[in-house]
């Protein structure tokens, strides 16, 4: 079962480029979640900071009915700096 992979680990996180490729966001916006999620697998995606030009984001997955420690875990990753979603400023 699927549920296996979490015996000895609280979070998987997945890649979702892999080697370089560059992938349009709007295509492709639940690509790598939907499959996680449609086998009853909370996923989250966090925005890495400093990505660079490209927009990046890292799907966290965590077993079935553990949400909370997925905002637990992203939290964390957003204060150590590593994933980050700025807030833009509304334009007048």
């Amino acid at each position: 079962m699927v549920g296996e992979v979490f015996r000895d680990v609280d979070v998987v996180l997945t890649p979702t480029a892999v080697d370089g490729i560059e992938v349009m966001t709007r295509g492709h916006l639940g690509v790598f979640t939907q499959p996680l999620s449609f086998v009853g697998l909370p996923v989250i995606s966090v925005p890495v900071a400093d990505a660079g030009a490209v927009a990046a984001g890292v799907p966290l997955v965590a077993a079935p009915f553990m949400e909370a420690r997925l905002f637990r875990i992203a939290a964390r990753l957003e204060a150590d700096g590593v994933v980050a979603a700025p807030v833009a400023s509304a334009r007048s």
